[in-house]
């Protein structure tokens, strides 16, 4: 039986942002997922992501960034992203306590939302771990301008999931990223995915891109929860 999705308001300072949670039966881990720059969390992909780790035992809660729920094209700057971020992880934790237990709480996110993660952990968020669906380690075609400073100092489990053509990451750059940050960190590349994991020649709807990630992310969290 799908897990049934809650709509959740979350309080972030004098603002509100909202949320979906879902729940299936005795869940073993959540996970809390933020969208990326360009699409909110009612995008397919995000959707087909988190019902994929339902079906595989997880909780999930998605959520929106100020910008988005204000209708807002321009991401938010790291300061509020991060206060979003740490009110989202808060709301999780609520929800696994209403509800009994909802397992350790992980944190992931698409590009943007992966990014602002990280840096909340950076600077003192907890969570379990953390999923990069598609890392955003530098502009396309601007490989000099690297986003790695803060994920040196993060020990904690870290999973990057990135597409072979992601223009978003060069190969050789995030393989070496990952290697200096130590055993901790795991990158699983998607051959022929470029940053939506969408495959050349392959007709797939975001929704089942988002849902063949979903295995992946389970079996990280499972194996480290």
């Amino acid at each position: 039986m799908p897990a049934v999705e809650s709509p959740v308001t979350i309080p972030v300072g004098d603002l509100e942002v909202s949320g979906v949670y879902a729940r299936p039966d005795h869940p073993f881990a959540t996970l809390v997922l933020a969208h990326g720059a360009g699409a909110g969390m009612e995008h397919p992909f995000m959707s087909g992501f988190t019902r994929g780790l339902n079906d595989d035992g997880v909780a999930t809660m998605r959520f929106n960034f100020p910008y988005r729920e204000a209708g807002r094209k321009f991401p938010d700057r790291p300061p509020a992203a991060i206060a979003t971020w740490r009110a989202a992880m808060e709301e999780a934790a609520r929800q696994g306590q209403a509800h009994g237990d909802g397992g350790p709480v992980w944190a992931a996110g698409k590009s943007f939302g992966g990014r602002m993660a990280s840096m909340a952990v950076a600077e003192g968020m907890d969570t379990a771990g953390l999923v990069y669906l598609g890392y955003p380690l530098h502009p396309p075609g601007k490989p000099e301008k690297l986003r790695d400073g803060h994920l040196y100092g993060l020990t904690l489990p870290m999973l990057f999931l990135q597409g072979s053509r992601d223009t978003f990451a060069t190969r050789e750059l995030l393989e070496g990223v990952v290697s200096r940050i130590g055993t901790s960190a795991v990158l699983e590349w998607v051959e022929g995915g470029d940053h939506s994991f969408a495959v050349a020649g392959r007709k797939r709807d975001a929704a089942e891109i988002g849902a063949s990630l979903a295995p992946t992310v389970a079996e990280f969290i499972r194996t480290r929860s």
